[in-house]
This record gives structure tokens, C-alpha cells and sequence, in this order.
């Protein structure tokens, strides 16, 4: 089996996982995978997408139910969720929308809301239209990202089977950060 039927197989796959542990490095791999023509453009932005919304109405549920459970008052106890849960109570709805995009905050917000009296449905919703737009926006700008690494490649003239391992790279390092932003989550 090729390292293109592997991508083109479970290529999507990957990037709804990643999507939902990783975030924005992974969404843009797919983007430039995408631009290689090893995924489809639009199915790598519905996968980051869909990834995105499940992993945060997860999250959300989590501090939902377990929001008087010693770990989750541990992350609460923490600042980033301090600053979370402050801009969430002066803009409910453009946090909800908004948190995936500022660094820092993203894996915390939802647990964040989760914990307060945001309705189910409010952030079911909001969830959605924000992972959809952050989907497509990162997705595309990796596919951007995607013509200046073709130009740059071009110049040292690097082969097909090359210009794949490097996508592959950007992947497999992509699951790895999250691995590590996992682990590290787990031991705090």
C-alpha cells in the first residue's frame, strides 16, 4: 500500500481526530494535503469541522455532568479558565462563537460553558456555526499555505513521492503535538 492510498484512505479520518485534539495545525495539513489533491478540499474541511464540533460538545458535556467533580474543580481553578469563564459571562454568544479562535483557551472554554447555564441548545447551535467557519477558514488557509510551499518546492524541484513525506510529516507531527498537549493535560 502507498503512502497516497494510506492518506487518501484514512486521510479524512485523521483529520476529524486530529481536528478535535490538535486543532489549527492539523486543520491546516489538511488544507495543504487538500492542495496536493491527496484529499478533497471540501471533505477536509467538513472532517476538521465535524471533528472540531464533537470534541467541543464532548468537552462540553463533560463539565456539564461532571462539573462537581475534583478535575473538572481543578481546571476551574485554573486561570486560563478563569479568563474563559470571565469573557464568557460579559459576551455569551460571541464567546461561544469565538473561543476557538483565541489561543490559550480553546480545550477549556467548553468545559468552561459547560459548568455555567448556557443552554444545551444555545451551544449546540453556536458550536455548530463556529466549527463549520473555523473548518473552512483554516482548512483554506492551509490549501493557500499550500501554493507557496508548491513554489518553494518547485525552486529545489523536490519529486511527487518527496513532496507526499512531507505531507505525511505535517500529519504524523500534527498528531503528535496533540498527543503531547494530551499527555500533558492528563498530568495536570
Amino acid at each position: 500500500m502507498t503512502i497516497e492510498s494510506l492518506i487518501g484512505q484514512y486521510g479524512l479520518v485523521a483529520l476529524f481526530l486530529g481536528a478535535g485534539l490538535e486543532g489549527e495545525t492539523v486543520v491546516m495539513a489538511g488544507g495543504v494535503l487538500a492542495h496536493q489533491g491527496l484529499v478533497w478540499l471540501p471533505g477536509a474541511m467538513a472532517a476538521t469541522a465535524a471533528g472540531s464540533f464533537v470534541a467541543d460538545q464532548l468537552f462540553f458535556a463533560a463539565g456539564r455532568r461532571f462539573r462537581d467533580h475534583r478535575r473538572v474543580k481543578a481546571i476551574t481553578a485554573k486561570p486560563a479558565f478563569a479568563r474563559a469563564k470571565a469573557m464568557l459571562e460579559r459576551h455569551p454568544t460571541g464567546f461561544i462563537v469565538a473561543f476557538r479562535f483565541i489561543y490559550g483557551i480553546r480545550t477549556v472554554s467548553p468545559i468552561a460553558i459547560g459548568t455555567t447555564d448556557v443552554p444545551t441548545r444555545t451551544f449546540v447551535i453556536l458550536n455548530a456555526i463556529a466549527a463549520v467557519i473555523w473548518g473552512i477558514l483554516f482548512s483554506a488557509i492551509g490549501y493557500l499555505f499550500g501554493n507557496a510551499v508548491e513554489r518553494v518546492f518547485d525552486r529545489l524541484k523536490p519529486d511527487r513521492h518527496t513532496m507526499i513525506w512531507i505531507a505525511a510529516g505535517i500529519v504524523a507531527l500534527g498528531l503528535v503535538l496533540a498527543a503531547v498537549h494530551w499527555w500533558r493535560g492528563r498530568r495536570a
